[in-house]
């Protein structure tokens, strides 16, 4: 994952443009995509898809062409969606276009201007302090024109049509842990589902942010009935602890799964309520949807210092974070797939489970996955109306736990599944 991430950060993406396609070209060596492209000016529920926006070069030079500020050092330097301009600027009227972070003078901020079209270009504080002639060339080599909105899925077929959708945004530069490591992670986590036979459907998107949601949620309106569960994912590389934010529901199985797989997981979590602000849950969570969608990373949004900045580079990300955030989501998709309802084929009286080969001694049968104990809750709550979540829940004992020993008792002839 760290090598993918190393390969894609060099990559301006934006909203739209040629760096996405670039990227999800990368991504289709390891998993298989069917990429879309919508045409600028396609309405999307409220918004329209924009033009498209793509960028050669950008500096700001010395008039004897010295090059103080370049695209090519940094593809931060560059406002996102900045229209063309080549030009002599003075300095007066320069500054009112340059973008830097006082409080961390060091860093280059990444800002856009999607919607409201203007030039501009980012740099350090120290970079701006040091600009002191009276005027400057500033070259800004782009367009913005009529072109595509970029957007990719990856679709693993399951035994049922019910539906998993995992979503990231795909649409920033170099920026490591927002959102490099959520593509990776998808990535990985995509490409062991292929091999993993799921129950569900699996829907991977691979979309630029908010209007990348929009125009999804636009051209697939009819098939969202089959989603049962979502997860948006971002910021998943980072050193911090994994934060959820439940759906806008709060208490759909996603945030029961969520909650369930962090609570039985070693280190600390937070689990937050739904907010209308942050990724693209607040597109998929809007009250016309109300999809069961919630939001997995590491250090929220916002909530790091390096956030939207130069600061968020690849020593930002963690080989064992990564790891960690990909086991949790297998945890969760183990879930996700493993939750069956039973009823018990013997449910007068516990069965006898010695001649069955099912009981050890005390806390026996460990190895097998599972205790006693998770024999018993299984048994005893095998009516027909508990789930093996509902189950792991109410024992407090691991899913993982409960699904072994009700496979267990299935070997046995002693559970059926409710269908």
């Amino acid at each position: 994952m760290l090598r993918l991430a190393e390969e894609l950060f060099p990559i301006c993406r934006s909203i739209t443009g040629n760096g996405v396609r670039q990227t999800l070209q990368i991504l289709s060596r390891f998993i298989p995509l069917q990429v879309a492209e919508v045409p600028s000016g396609t309405a999307a529920l409220d918004w329209t898809v924009p033009r498209e926006w793509n960028v050669r070069a950008a500096y700001i030079a010395k008039l004897d062409g010295t090059r103080v500020i370049d695209f090519e050092q940094n593809n931060l330097h560059v406002l996102q969606y900045s229209t063309p301009l080549d030009r002599i600027v003075p300095l007066d009227e320069l500054r009112n276009h340059l973008h830097t972070l006082p409080e961390h003078p060091d860093w280059i901020p990444y800002r856009t201007s999607y919607y409201s079209e203007t030039w501009g270009l980012c740099l350090t504080h120290h970079q701006l302090e040091a600009l002191t002639d009276e005027e400057y060339r500033v070259v800004i080599d782009s367009t913005l024109a009529d072109g595509h909105l970029t957007y990719a899925e990856c679709i693993i077929k399951g035994e049922i049509d019910r539906e998993v959708l995992l979503s990231c945004h795909i649409c920033h530069p170099s920026l490591a842990n927002d959102n490099l490591s959520a593509i990776v992670v998808a990535t990985m986590l995509a490409q062991h589902l292929r091999n993993a036979k799921p129950r569900h459907t699996y829907r991977f998107v691979f979309i630029p942010g908010t209007i990348g949601s929009l125009t999804w949620l636009s051209r697939n309106e009819r098939k969202l009935g089959l989603i049962d569960h979502g997860l948006v994912l971002s910021c998943l590389g980072d050193s911090g602890h994994i934060n959820y934010k439940q759906s806008r529901r709060g208490n759909s199985s996603i945030d029961r799964i969520v909650a369930h797989v962090l609570r039985t997981e070693p280190g600390d979590h937070r689990i937050t309520p739904f907010v209308p602000y942050g990724y693209d849950e607040r597109q998929y969570c809007s009250p016309g949807f109300n999809l069961p969608v919630g939001c997995l990373m590491r250090s929220p949004n916002g909530e790091y210092p390096e956030y939207h900045s130069s600061g968020d580079n690849l020593s930002l990300l963690r080989p064992e974070s990564l790891a960690h955030s990909l086991a949790v989501l297998k945890r969760i998709v183990e879930v996700i797939d493993g939750d069956v309802t039973y009823r018990s084929c013997n449910a007068k009286g516990e069965p006898q489970l010695g001649r069955r080969g099912l009981w050890g001694g005390l806390g026996g049968l460990r190895s097998a996955g599972y205790d006693q104990m998770a024999l018993l809750w299984v048994l005893n709550l095998a009516d027909g109306q508990h789930s093996l979540l509902d189950m792991a829940e109410r024992s407090g004992l691991p899913f993982s736990s409960i699904r072994a020993a009700a496979d267990a008792l299935v070997n046995a002839e002693l559970l059926e599944p409710v269908v």
